[in-house]
C-alpha cells in the first residue's frame, strides 16, 4: 500500500500515533523520573556499604538501588524484595527471570518465619523415563535444552504470595522494571558478552528472533525489551491471571510446540506457590535459619556445621589443610545424604528431624580421620529411620525485617528458550530431577528414588537463603548461585564470619573450594593458597583447579547498627541502600 504523507487520513493516523508514543513516554518513566538518583544509562558497581535503616544486595546495581528506595519511600524488606526481583527479570536475564522459581526466606521484625517454596514442578505429562532413550540411557540435551526441559515457573506466583507481607500494591512494585524493560538500560561487558555467546542457542531454541538476538552486543549498548515490557504490565494489571492465564499464557504454550515442551495452560492455572516450615539449629551462639526440602541447601548447611562443630575450627586457620579437610569430610558426608534421602516432601518422607539432629551429625563424624583424606567409594549415605546460574539477593528494612531469595533458571539463561511474543527466558529445571537414579546431571549431582519425576513433582534444589540471628535478633542474611556448590559456599561464608570472625565482604571474597561425593575430588578457585592444595594432596585427595563460582550476597548487621552489605567480586554483584 502506498502512503502518502500529503493524504489527510495517513496525516491523522501519523499524528495519533506519535500522540500514543509522547503518552507512553511521559506516563511510563514515572518511577525512574520520581528517583533520579537511579540512571539505568549511567550507573556504577557498589561492592561494599553500610547503610543506616535499609540495605539490598543482588546480581546488579539497578535491581538493588531499586530495591533501597522502594524501602526509601515508605515500603518494607518484602516491597523490596518483591521490586528486585522483577528488576532482576530484565537486569540480569541470564538468572534473573519469571520463567524459573525459587525459594523465598524470611524472618518479620516480630520474630516470626516465613518459607515460601515457588520452585517449578514438573508438567502433567511428565513421565519418570522421559529423558531416556529405547535402551534406558539419559539423553542429556533433552532435559537440558528447549522447551520440554521446562517445568512450571514459580516465579510470578512466589512474588504474587509475597506481597501479602508487603506495604505496597503489586503494581507498584513491578512499575521499576516495566519502566527499564521498555526503555532499556545500558549492558556491561560480562552482559554483553553472555548475550553473545548464546546467541546461536538462544536462535536454535526459540521459534522466533527475540531483543537478545537482534545484534552483536558490547559494553555501553542499552538494551530495550518490549515484549518483557508488554508482559509485565500483564501482571502488573492482572496479576497472577496476567502470567498464568490468558495471552502470557498462550504464548508460553505456543512456544511449547517449537522444541516439543509439554506444559499446558491447564499446568499453569493450577500453579501454586507452597509454604515451608523452614530449618533452625544453632552454631555456637548463632541461630540459623534455612530453607527445608525441596531444598537441600538447609539440611546440607545444618549436618555440616554440627559435624565440624566439636573440632575447633577456628583454630585451625583459614584455608589451612587442617581446616579444609574437616568441612570437606562433612561435605562428602552431606552430600552422601542428599543424594539418597532428600526430594519433593510431598512425594517422599524426607527425614529432616533426623538428619538434621547433632545426634546424627556426631554418628556421620565417627569414621573421620583427621589428616587422611576419606574416600567416596566408603562412605555412603547415613541410615535414617524418620542449580550454576542462579541469582541471590538479600535484604534488611529500618525494621528489622529480613530477607533472603534465591531464584533460578538452572543453567545460564536456562534452556536457551525465549516465549516468542512474551520477551523472557525459560528454566530448565527437569534437569535437577534425577533423570535416571544413580545418573549425573549437569552438576555431576547423583540422585535416587527420592527425586525422581513424577507429575507435579518439585524437583530438588541446592537454593540455599539463609538467615542467622543472635540472642534473637536479626543478624545476617545471605545466600548465592553456583548449582551445588550453593550449600557449600554458605557453610564456608558462615565459617568465615562466625568462626574466623571475617567481615562479611572479606567473607564472601574469600577463595572457594568444593567437595560434593561424586566425584571424589575437591574443587578450588584459582586463586586457592598453594601450600594448602600441595598439602592436600599429599594426604591422598585429588585437586582440581576450577574458575570462579558463586557470586555470594549478604548484608551483616553490626554492633552499632548499621546494615553492612556486600556484593561478591566475582561478578556484577553491588549494593544499595539509605
Amino acid at each position: 500500500m502506498n502512503l502518502k504523507l500529503s493524504n489527510p487520513k495517513v496525516k491523522l493516523l501519523l499524528i495519533t500515533l506519535l500522540c500514543v508514543i509522547i503518552s507512553i513516554l511521559t506516563q511510563a518513566q514515572t518511577f525512574i523520573k520520581e528517583h533520579p538518583a537511579i540512571n539505568p544509562y549511567q550507573y556504577a558497581v557498589v561492592k561494599e556499604s553500610s547503610f543506616e535503616h535499609g540495605a539490598v544486595t543482588s546480581a546488579h546495581p539497578l535491581a538493588s538501588m531499586v530495591g533501597a528506595a522502594i524501602m526509601q519511600d515508605g515500603g518494607n524488606a518484602f516491597d523490596a524484595a518483591i521490586a528486585t526481583q522483577f528488576c532482576l527479570a530484565v537486569v540480569f536475564p541470564g538468572a534473573g527471570n519469571i520463567g524459573g522459581g525459587g525459594f523465598m526466606l524470611a524472618r518479620k521484625a516480630n520474630g516470626e518465619l516465613i518459607g515460601i517454596d515457588y520452585r517449578e514442578a514438573a508438567p502433567k505429562s511428565a513421565n519418570r523415563d522421559m529423558y531416556l532413550d529405547d535402551k534406558g540411557n539419559p539423553i542429556p540435551s533433552k532435559s537440558r535444552d528447549g522447551a520440554l526441559a521446562s517445568g512450571v515457573p514459580g516465579s510470578v506466583a512466589g512474588m504474587v504470595s509475597t506481597q501479602a507481607y508487603a506495604k505496597f500494591p503489586l503494581a507498584k512494585l513491578i512499575e521499576p522494571a516495566i519502566e527499564l524493560a521498555a526503555f532499556g538500560f545500558v549492558i556491561t561487558d560480562r552482559e554483553a558478552k553472555g548475550l553473545n555467546s548464546e546467541k546461536a542457542n538462544f536462535l536454535k531454541n526459540s521459534s522466533a528472533p527475540s531483543a537478545f538476538t537482534q545484534r552483536e552486543w558490547k559494553a555501553g549498548d542499552t538494551l530495550y525489551q518490549p515484549e518483557l515490557a508488554a508482559t509485565l504490565k500483564r501482571i502488573q494489571k492482572y496479576g497472577l491471571k496476567g502470567f498464568y492465564e490468558g495471552p502470557t499464557a498462550d504464548m508460553i504454550v505456543k512456544e511449547m510446540e517449537h522444541t516439543s515442551g509439554i506444559i499446558t495452560k491447564e499446568d499453569l492455572k493450577n500453579y501454586r506457590p507452597k509454604f515451608r516450615k523452614p530449618i533452625e539449629f544453632d552454631y555456637k551462639g548463632h541461630h540459623v535459619i534455612s530453607f527445608s526440602p525441596p531444598s537441600s541447601g538447609g539440611i546440607i548447611i545444618a549436618q555440616m556445621l554440627q559435624m565440624i562443630a566439636p573440632y575447633h575450627i577456628e583454630n585451625m586457620g583459614v584455608n589451612t589443610e587442617a581446616s579444609v579437610s574437616l568441612m570437606v569430610e562433612a561435605q562428602r558426608r552431606a552430600y552422601a545424604d542428599r543424594a539418597e534421602h532428600m526430594g519433593d516432601p510431598d512425594f517422599w518422607k524426607v527425614p529432616t528431624k533426623t538428619l538434621i539432629s547433632a545426634s546424627y551429625a556426631k554418628e556421620r563424624m565417627k569414621d573421620y580421620v583427621p589428616g587422611t583424606a576419606g574416600n567416596s567409594k566408603i562412605t555412603q549415605a547415613g541410615e535414617v529411620h524418620e542449580s550454576e546460574q542462579t541469582t541471590h539477593f538479600s535484604v534488611i528494612d529500618a525494621e528489622g525485617n529480613m530477607v533472603a531469595i534465591t531464584t533460578t533458571l538452572n543453567d545460564t539463561y536456562g534452556n536457551k528458550t525465549i516465549v516468542a511474543g512474551a520477551g523472557f527466558l525459560l528454566n530448565n529445571e527437569m534437569d535437577d530431577f534425577s533423570v535416571k537414579p544413580g545418573v549425573p546431571n549437569m552438576y555431576g549431582a547423583i540422585g535416587g528414588e527420592a527425586n525422581s519425576i513424577v507429575p507435579g513433582k518439585r524437583m530438588l534444589s541446592s537454593m540455599t537463603p539463609t538467615l542467622v540471628t543472635v540472642n534473637n535478633k536479626p543478624y545476617i542474611s545471605i545466600g548465592t548461585p553456583g548449582g551445588t556448590t550453593i550449600p557449600n559456599q554458605v557453610f564456608e561464608g558462615l565459617v568465615n564470619i562466625i568462626d574466623y570472625k571475617m567481615t562479611i565482604k572479606a567473607a564472601i571474597d574469600n577463595p572457594r573450594f568444593h567437595h560434593q561425593w561424586i566425584p571424589d575430588m575437591i574443587g578450588v578457585e584459582s586463586d586457592f593458597p598453594e601450600q594448602t592444595i600441595n598439602d592436600l594432596k599429599s594426604k591422598g585427595y585429588t585437586i582440581m583447579k576450577r574458575g570462579r563460582f558463586g557470586r555470594m550476597d549478604g548484608i551483616q548487621i553490626l554492633k552499632d547498627g548499621m546494615r553492612n552489605a556486600a556484593g561478591d567480586k566475582r561478578g556484577d554483584d553491588s549494593v544499595a541502600g539509605y
